[in-house]
């Protein structure tokens, strides 16, 4: 049984007059080392022995027993668990020794307060769904909340009750690598998928009998780095942060998620780790929220290369009073709160306001109650029928078609198909960016899966080149482009499979050129010389530049790095077995120089065509000279192989006060000969304002399933309230006047209307 969102919400974020007399009756038995302990978070193992794993593997095999390498602990590890000198483990997640270490903490330290053990679990613990990015693509809520809670299955049955994830990040900008991890260019949609995620991942009835708590991330502004550049500089003005980037993050906090992660990067000059004005003054005195703030990885030993900090004793104070709870990795308040409290620099009523809410979240879990797992549950629960087949649907309804000339898709069982790339044969990077279990054997190949379509005599493959460079990328694959080309002779159509792989985004992957890497581009080239059609599935973790490749193929799938159901996913929509459903959540540029490119952009002074720069004949009007400003393909944007008509755009009131709703309905009718889903978006526009307002912003959407011929009316209900934005004082304000609204497949099409908002 699922809880609902009131439950959930009422579960983490209010204060339960019970739990808060348990928290106060601990909290006065702590020594102030005791309290400073549960602000500690570490991964208890110690550094990588190359020979202790080779000797481990070797006694696996004389044994003929499965080898999984467990790294040891620390040598201090347990004396520091006996100590209370440590609350919270980082990506732990190995039952055996999670309970041996808990069974230390509970039973052997003075006060016997459980571990909390959290893990990034981004995209699947050990069922692989697309990545976050893809999933997001899919504009299915309750689906992402379907796949989250599997991730929870899975990661509670493994021992971990606190899940770095969703990541809510709003970015615009396809060169940051970490754009694979979020939902997106936009807020509204980002909101949708942060409250699906944090239910998927907080729902009861667990397998596992316990429960996890979500912590999204990473708080705030992370998406907008300067250049692209992972941990780079974030500098913009507080109505963007307000308006942009600060709502998905509300949304995951009225969704109920019990913790949040601060981010890497600076804002306004001063690193959110130490920002008090953002994990202070927004978080707890405008929202309110009672929930624990955890540092990301080592960020509060980076206040020192940043500059704010002279060392790490300065680290730890700057970051307790700004208001960061837990520390990640780097040992700042393990090494110096203690002094810093005896010293006066910081009051101890400031520890205790974070130990109050670690153990909170604790007991709020339930970890005082079950602080152990089942060790022989793991097995059992992961990689379920169920979950696979979950992965195979999340996969296909995340997969975007963004070119079918002359129909090109579905294929016919009867084409004789060369298959040419070399992500056709590839399990290990249909993983994504964040898979923490690598398990390439779990992952179905493009080549699987069209073999279960596909005489094995009637197609064949070349991988033409590696992925990465001209000689190898670690997959064994050399260079033969004419080899490739040979391979086309005898084909009615070349399929290629092309694309990133998976270290190719993420964090720290960030890239200033974002066409097809190594030689793809020259094999593609090549292919297209034989005059034989081309139908391209392209695989990425983000946005790429590929006008080139556009141009050149009749058919053009993005899958992304889909998971371990990837390969079935992408034969079945190349098949017609599937009908794609997935839409874009980020602009595809047509170049890097556009970038950031993104469909809520401001109209400015001097704005360009509706439909683009004219180039030369727009002369000082806010164009390139040598590219339209308009992306390659826009935020929404995605075909099907049926058609959908739009019609009969109705406001139900064209005049609304600020306490009402906007009501607008519009009839889709299937017009196809497929069944298919379509994507219904509504964007509204405030056309004019006290501050500059974008040309649109998404209010809404609904993704529907229709036979053909059949129509349905699909409506909208926004309360006037959330027509708002942040005003000349920075408060959130609906201002009377004029809007314009559009319903549509897109952020570009749709049909047109309008409306006012009048007075109070």
């Amino acid at each position: 049984m699922t809880t609902t969102l009131q439950e959930t919400v009422a579960y983490y974020n209010n204060l339960d007059p019970e739990t808060e007399k348990r928290v106060d009756a601990l909290l006065a038995q702590m020594t102030l080392v005791e309290k400073i302990g549960q602000l500690v978070q570490l991964n208890p193992f110690a550094p990588f022995d190359p020979d202790d794993y080779e000797a481990k593997k070797r006694e696996a095999e004389e044994a003929g027993a499965p080898f999984e390498y467990e790294p040891r602990l620390r040598d201090d590890m347990e004396d520091l668990l006996r100590g209370g000198r440590i609350g919270s483990f980082l990506n732990v997640m190995t039952p055996k020794v999670i309970n041996h270490c808990q069974r230390i903490a509970v039973e052997e330290s003075r006060l016997g307060i459980p571990l909390l053990v959290g893990a990034d679990v981004i995209h699947g613990y050990r069922t692989i769904f697309p990545i976050p990015l893809a999933e997001a693509s899919t504009w299915n809520p309750d689906l992402l909340e379907r796949a989250s809670r599997v991730a929870a299955e899975e990661a509670s049955a493994a021992g971990v009750d606190w899940i770095f994830a969703p990541m809510v990040d709003v970015s615009r900008d396809p060169r940051w690598g970490r754009i694979a991890e979020g939902a997106g260019e936009d807020p509204f949609l980002g909101m949708a998928m942060a409250r699906a995620r944090v239910r998927g991942f907080q729902t009861t009835g667990l397998t596992s009998g316990r429960n996890v708590a979500a912590c999204p991330k990473h708080y705030v502004g992370y998406g907008a780095a300067e250049g692209g550049r992972d941990y780079n500089t974030v500098d913009f003005s507080e109505r963007t942060l307000r308006d942009v980037y600060l709502p998905p993050f509300k949304a995951a906090f009225e969704s109920g998620a019990g913790a949040v992660m601060s981010s890497f990067n600076e804002l306004g000059g001063l690193p959110v780790t130490a920002n008090p004005s953002i994990l202070r003054t927004i978080l707890r005195d405008e929202w309110q929220w009672p929930g624990v703030v955890l540092s990301d990885y080592d960020a509060v030993r980076e206040l020192i290369p940043h500059g704010v900090a002279a060392n790490l004793r300065e680290a730890a104070r700057l970051s307790i009073l700004a208001g960061l709870d837990i520390e990640m990795v780097s040992t700042a308040y393990h090494d110096h709160l203690a002094d810093l409290v005896t010293a006066g620099e910081v009051p101890e009523a400031l520890v205790d306001e974070a130990v109050r809410r670690v153990l909170r979240l604790k007991f709020r879990l339930g970890l005082f109650e079950r602080p152990y797992t089942d060790e022989s549950l793991h097995d059992a629960v992961i990689l379920q029928p169920a979950f696979r087949e979950l992965a195979l649907e999340t996969a296909r309804e995340s997969m975007v078609l963004l070119q079918n000339e002359d129909n090109i898709l579905p294929l016919s069982p009867d084409v004789r198909l060369t298959v040419i790339g070399p992500l056709a044969d590839n399990r290990a990077d249909m993983l994504g960016c964040w898979s923490l279990h690598n398990h390439p054997e779990d992952v179905e190949t493009v080549l699987e899966g069209l073999s279960a379509y596909l005489p094995g005599d009637t197609w064949s493959y070349q991988p033409g080149c590696p992925i990465r460079d001209d000689r190898t990328d670690g997959s064994g694959i050399e260079t033969d482009i004419p080899a490739a080309v040979a391979a086309t002779r005898e084909a009615d159509v070349v399929l290629l499979v092309l694309g990133e792989s998976a270290d190719m985004s993420g964090e720290g992957h960030s890239r200033t050129t974002l066409g097809l890497p190594g030689r793809q581009q020259e094999l593609v080239d090549a292919i297209a010389e034989t005059g034989k059609p081309m139908v391209c599935v392209l695989m990425s973790g983000r946005p790429l530049v590929i006008p080139r490749l556009a141009a050149q193929v009749k058919g053009l799938l993005v899958a992304w790095h889909a998971g371990i159901r990837a390969g079935r996913a992408v034969a079945d929509l190349l098949f017609g077995a599937a009908n794609p459903s997935g839409r874009l959540t980020a602009s595809w540029p047509r170049s890097e120089g556009q970038i950031p490119v993104y469909y809520a952009h401001k109209s400015t002074g001097r704005p360009a065509a509706e439909s683009g720069t004219r180039q030369f004949a727009e002369a000082f009007k806010s164009v390139y000279m040598d590219e339209p400003n308009s992306p390659l393909f826009p935020f929404g944007y995605g075909l099907s192989y049926t058609t959908f008509t739009y019609a009969n755009l109705q406001i139900a009131e064209s005049m609304l006060g600020p306490d009402d709703t906007l009501r607008v309905s519009v009839t889709i009718t299937n017009s196809g000969d497929r069944a298919g889903a379509e994507v219904v978006q509504l964007y509204v526009r405030d056309l004019v304002a006290c501050v500059t307002r974008p040309v649109r912003e998404l209010k809404g959407f609904q993704k529907i399933w229709l036979q053909p011929g059949e129509q349905r009316t699909v409506s909208f209900e926004v309360p006037v309230r959330d027509l708002g934005f942040s005003g000349l004082d920075m408060q959130y304000t609906v201002e009377p006047g004029d809007f314009k609204l559009w319903v549509g497949p897109n952020a570009v099409d749709g049909l047109e209307g309008a409306f006012r908002v009048c007075e109070a």
